[in-house]
């Protein structure tokens, strides 16, 4: 049950060669190759200009390299008919003066979880194709009213790994790949978010996390994915699977971009338990400046103990460049232990909130399929047949019997017990923030705690697929964390980029090692 840590012929392919046939956009200038990888700042800099890019050449620019690219990577799983229309009218906005802020014409991909009007949001099931939502999520209209132009929706792990399967696999979408090497891990479930803004196919994707589906595929398609505090967003309109673990969060190229991003997102809902102290009207870049690594006193696991036994922490050679880099900066480097929390009953608790509040959405939403989970594992069945188990996980939470009442209490003491994991070593040691090699796995204790944690390349293995450094903190530490992972990242200048070159050519990769799909 340890993949459940990473959250949970295509319709993509139907989408993508539609845009070949009657509804190819034509570009009404050249797009200079190599825009695709430009940052937010890049591209509003040129859209600012006069005679210069537009929001309308960006998109069309865009849907055609997903057209091109993309049935190779499986990352976009539907594309947003109104979407050249709107990036138009933001043009006109633009030309009158009116610029709504940084996002303004920028286009962005949401995971398939979250409600978006006119659009279907299908965690990559087919039982819950149908009639859309009929309305946005709270966090899409956020985006919207900041100018941000909404260009599809990604692939994922189908039902966010609650169904059983392959990471960023889904029936609907066919099998995510990772952009650097077609064979290699994508992770789950945020797949296709990662594995398009690693791409080029939109400069900022948003995910959704339970445990790592945002950590998790950031780190292994090198780019930037920010998991937020539970509560610090407003989560209604999501697919949900446990309001205990539950955050959508930013995923770009570069610290900054995911800072934009989480402005623009900001909203909690006054109704959730979770946003209780949650701080509104922050203004996340105000601290990516240079210089902020200075004198921060940066902590990082030498050991890690469980059940009376402590076992030293043997650091890979690019998480010890990652420590020699914070130190240049001027960094407080702490070696600190890191105790385990008992993470024996954290399965049966998530799977038990999975079956409640999957029953409870399914039972609201109109026009599609199925009305329940039971309805879904037959809806299933039915269409994929009986002779192999494709829904393990499912069945798993449909045998769950407890009640909320019996629940809760256990809830209360392990999410209590996991955070004292890392609240104890940053009260003890004044600590501004924790860093540690993504390949401990720590980002499964921080999402249990509910507490926030942001993944940034950090370079290469010796198979030449991208690192990752984790940094995390305790509740609401997000503008000291994006500091923190900002200065790093422009220290290392570990960005990891396909160039577009590469972007064309992995195409002809795609027959070497690709992963066999289970059905």
């Amino acid at each position: 049950m340890l993949g459940i840590a990473y959250g949970m012929g295509s319709i993509v392919r139907q989408l993508v060669q539609s845009f070949a046939g009657d509804y190819a956009p034509v570009a009404s200038k050249a797009v200079p190759p190599g825009t695709e990888y430009l940052s937010v700042k890049e591209l509003g800099t040129q859209m600012s200009r006069p005679d210069g890019l537009t929001s309308a050449d960006l998109v069309t620019y865009l849907q055609e390299r997903i057209r091109k690219v993309d049935p190779q990577l499986s990352s976009v799983i539907e594309l947003n008919p109104e979407a050249l229309e709107t990036a138009r009218e933001l043009d006109r906005e633009r030309a009158s003066g009116k610029v709504r802020g940084p996002l303004h014409g920028i286009p962005i991909l949401l995971k398939d979880t979250i409600e978006t009007a006119g659009m279907q949001t299908s965690a990559g099931a087919f039982g819950l194709v149908g009639a859309t939502a009929g309305k946005n999520a709270p966090l899409v209209d956020y985006l919207i009213k900041q100018g941000a132009v909404i260009l599809g929706k990604t692939n994922m792990t189908e039902l966010a790994g609650f169904r059983g399967g392959p990471d960023g696999f889904s029936r609907r979408g066919g099998q995510t790949r990772n952009p650097h090497e077609p064979g290699a891990d994508v992770g789950g479930s945020s797949s296709g978010s990662a594995a398009a803004v690693a791409a080029g196919l939109a400069p900022l994707a948003v995910g959704a996390e339970t445990n790592g589906s945002i950590i998790v595929p950031a780190a292994f398609n090198g780019v930037v994915g920010l998991k937020p505090s539970v509560g610090l967003l407003n989560r209604n309109g999501i697919i949900p699977a446990s309001q205990r673990q539950d955050t959508p969060g930013p995923m770009a190229r570069s610290v900054f971009d995911v800072a934009l991003m989480l402005n623009a997102m900001s909203g909690s809902d006054p109704q959730d338990p979770a946003s209780v102290g949650a701080p509104q009207g922050i203004d996340y870049t105000e601290l990516l400046v240079p210089g902020a690594l200075k004198g921060k006193r940066i902590g990082y696991p030498a050991t890690f103990s469980a059940n009376g036994e402590t076992l030293p922490v043997e650091n890979s050679a690019q998480f010890s460049r990652t420590l020699e880099v914070l130190r240049e900066q001027g960094a407080v480097l702490v070696p600190v232990n890191m105790r385990l929390a008992d993470a024996s009953r954290y399965d049966e608790l998530l799977l038990s909130d999975v079956k409640e509040e999957l029953n409870g959405y399914l039972a609201k939403r109109s026009g599609l399929p199925v009305k329940s989970l039971t309805d879904l594992i037959k809806f299933n069945d039915e269409r994929d047949g009986i002779d192999v188990d494709h829904q393990p996980v499912l069945k798993e939470i449909s045998a769950s019997t407890l009640t909320p009442e019996q629940r809760k209490p256990l809830w209360d003491e392990l999410i209590q017990d996991f955070r004292s994991t890392v609240d104890d070593p940053i009260k003890e040691e004044k600590l501004d923030a924790m860093v540690s090699n993504f390949e401990t796995n720590s980002y499964f204790g921080v999402a249990a705690a509910g507490y926030p944690g942001i993944a940034v390349p950090s370079g290469t293995n010796e198979d030449g697929l991208p690192t990752s450094a984790y940094f995390f903190g305790t509740r609401w530490s997000e503008p000291t964390l994006l500091a923190v992972a900002h200065g790093y990242e422009q220290a290392a200048e570990a960005a990891i980029s396909l160039g577009f070159d590469r972007a064309h050519n992995f195409t002809s990769q795609m027959g070497r090692r690709v992963p066999q799909l289970q059905s």
